[in-house]
């Protein structure tokens, strides 16, 4: 393009600075003076799209199309409008980003833009012919093949490019190429650490992978948020890591209930003699040892080695959802029950089973009924 006019400059750092008001008001009265100003009709096409008005924004590369009908950059103005507000369309872009690609068949935008057309395009066109019959193995080739080769070429363009990474990564996911939309996603990640949805996708697999426990995964997650704290997914998945976190703080609760009801020798064996009541205080006093190391060793050394994010979500969890902190409450109560059990000095052993029970129960009733809040 040529040299643009100091209007046209101006306006450009008034968009990069989101004042699209001010830069519209300034390329409206440039206009006014130079209506064959192919840039700024651009620029103000994009201002509009900036303030979610596509409509003006197709007039306005439509003004420059005039001017210019064989431009790249109207082109890609021009289809950016089609495909955006409540009423896009991109059976409408698509020939418009094939003329982009014969406008200037050496740019990686025109190439990844039209790979977005033509994928999405030929679902609705395999759709439209055969119902909602998903392809078969077979046909998912013939489908997307077009779209693939447009977003390789835009790839070999653009290898640097993030958003082109990105269209061939859907297209890969579309037609079932894991390995592929694996690859890409590692990619895009090598470009750019912080790009939320290759993020979300890579820590994701990592954190489902077989044998990677609940705590492994909280950590994962929170590794993750560092990186892109908005991210809607990754909360949702430390949230669910954290939750199950929790879950296994009441085995250990129903552990100590159990120990306890072994040391006091609540129910008869025969052939064995249950130990006399009430129990010595020393007696009494060593059941709080295995107690104590279980929670060390199984609670507490656990939560101390995790990320600071990881920690900080146990809290936030409990304050924010019910479920946690019935959990934490049923992890309570079966403790309470075990401190009743030992260190009451009891005579008879009726009230210390029915205390046995009472923590029990409780906790199992709802141990697999819960297990979808994790997921």
């Amino acid at each position: 393009m040529t040299t643009l006019h100091p209007a046209v400059e101006q306006a450009q750092a008034l968009i990069d600075f989101e004042r699209y008001d001010q830069a519209r008001a300034l390329l409206s009265q440039h206009l006014v003076e130079d209506p064959g100003d192919t840039r700024a009709w651009i620029e103000l096409g994009y201002c509009h799209l900036k303030m979610q008005q596509p409509e003006q924004a197709l007039e306005a590369a439509d003004e420059a199309l005039k001017i210019a009908p064989e431009d790249f950059y109207v082109l890609i103005l021009r289809a950016k409008a089609l495909t955006s507000g409540p009423n896009s369309s991109w059976r409408a872009a698509e020939p418009v980003l094939r003329e982009a690609v014969r406008a200037d068949p050496q740019h990686w935008y025109g190439y990844t833009m039209l790979a977005d057309a033509v994928c999405r395009m030929s679902m609705v066109r395999y759709f439209q012919a055969n119902g909602s019959r998903k392809p078969e193995p077979h046909e998912v080739d013939l489908v997307y093949r077009e779209a693939a080769d447009l977003a390789s070429e835009a790839l070999r363009l653009g290898p640097e490019e993030v958003y082109a990474h990105e269209i061939a990564h859907q297209i890969a996911t579309f037609s079932g190429n894991i390995t592929r939309a694996d690859q890409l996603e590692r990619a895009i990640l090598r470009l750019d650490p912080t790009h939320a949805e290759a993020l979300a996708a890579q820590t994701r697999k990592a954190a489902e992978a077989p044998g990677v426990k609940a705590p492994r995964a909280a950590d994962l997650y929170a590794t993750g948020l560092a990186s892109a704290p908005d991210s809607t997914e990754l909360q949702r998945g430390l949230d669910q890591a954290t939750y199950r976190m929790l879950r296994g703080v009441r085995w250990l609760a129903l552990l100590c209930v159990c120990l306890t009801g072994a040391g006091m020798d609540l129910f008869a064996v025969e052939g064995e003699v249950q130990r006399e009541l009430p129990l010595p205080l020393g007696q009494r006093l060593w059941d709080l040892v295995p107690m104590t190391a279980i929670w060390l060793v199984g609670a507490l050394l656990r939560y101390r080695r995790r990320r600071a994010g990881v920690r900080l979500n146990v809290r936030s969890l409990i304050r924010r959802r019910r479920w946690a902190r019935i959990v934490v409450a049923q992890a309570v109560w079966a403790m309470l029950c075990a401190l009743l059990i030992t260190q009451v000095p009891w005579e008879e052993r009726t009230l210390p089973q029915v205390l046995l029970w009472a923590g029990i129960a409780p906790t199992f009733a709802t141990i697999w009924f819960d297990r979808n809040k994790t997921r």
